[in-house]
């Protein structure tokens, strides 16, 4: 890496550097648009319909304020927790303190990634990693000074995460694994990237029990591209990559997992 492209970078981009693997580390990293982009022009396979909108130039304009909240009610239930419910609940499962170094999966504009960031403080560090660079821009946007100090959004592939082994000590996926194309592989990427003892907070689908819902939600899931999780799909495909303390909270459609991964 040279000097002066060194220089050009923000401070928290050049603290992530050292986090990704040495095969995904830019020998002359440049972040003009205020993220780091291990894309270029390529994109993650698409899943469908949701994922593709992801990308567009309109929903990054009304992600947070309508069509996270409003999707979310519909998803959660409408006696389901709220977005001010949902920071909370990621908070609690993250566990985050001072200086802590916490990744945000598919973190679109960056809304829980800034709030991680204020937790753990200047001396921790929040990465937040999509493959939208509408999203990006609108990340880095709503990210003023001081953020840029220990925010750093990366523009790369969510499932095979291109950071190094034992590099963060929480990891946060919400409302995204479902979106993914090879979820699974996912969060084998995520075990990968914690230090033992690290945590992981899960928001995604989760099907009902009900026959005849279950055949709602399943149609809506085929059309839309979003897969609809068994009640024990996720919670189990975490034990078997070593995590423990599991919790599962339920509400409609939708379910929220944490888990420590164990040393």
């Amino acid at each position: 890496m040279t000097q002066t492209a060194a220089q050009a970078l923000p401070e928290a981009l050049e603290r992530a550097l050292p986090l990704l693997a040495p095969e995904h580390r830019p020998a002359d990293p440049e972040a003009s648009a205020g993220y780091l982009d291990l894309l270029g022009g390529s994109d993650p396979p698409s899943t469908g319909t949701a994922q593709d909108l992801m990308l567009t130039d309109v929903v990054p304009v009304v992600y947070e304020r309508w069509w996270r909240p409003g999707l979310g009610r519909v998803a959660k239930g409408l006696f389901g927790p709220g977005m001010a419910d949902e920071h909370k609940i990621a908070r609690q499962l993250l566990e985050l303190g001072s200086g802590d170094g916490v990744l945000d999966l598919a973190c679109g504009p960056g809304n829980f990634t800034r709030e991680f960031a204020r937790t753990v403080g200047p001396a921790g560090l929040a990465v937040g990693i999509d493959a939208s660079p509408t999203m990006l821009a609108r990340a880095v946007r709503d990210t003023p000074p001081p953020g840029d100090r220990n925010v750093a959004y990366v523009r790369g592939n969510a499932v095979e995460l291109p950071f190094r082994d034992d590099a963060f000590d929480a990891v946060c996926c919400f409302a995204a694994l479902h979106l993914f194309d090879d979820p699974f592989s996912a969060l084998d990427h995520m075990a990968r990237v914690l230090t033992p003892g690290g945590r992981v907070a899960i928001f995604t689908s989760c099907r009902t029990r009900s026959a005849p819902l279950r055949t709602v939600d399943g149609f809506l899931g085929a059309r839309s591209g979003m897969r609809m999780f068994e009640r024990g799909e996720i919670t189990a495909a975490l034990r078997e990559r070593g995590f423990a303390q599991v919790s599962q909270r339920i509400s409609g459609l939708t379910q929220f997992v944490g888990a420590r991964l164990e040393p």
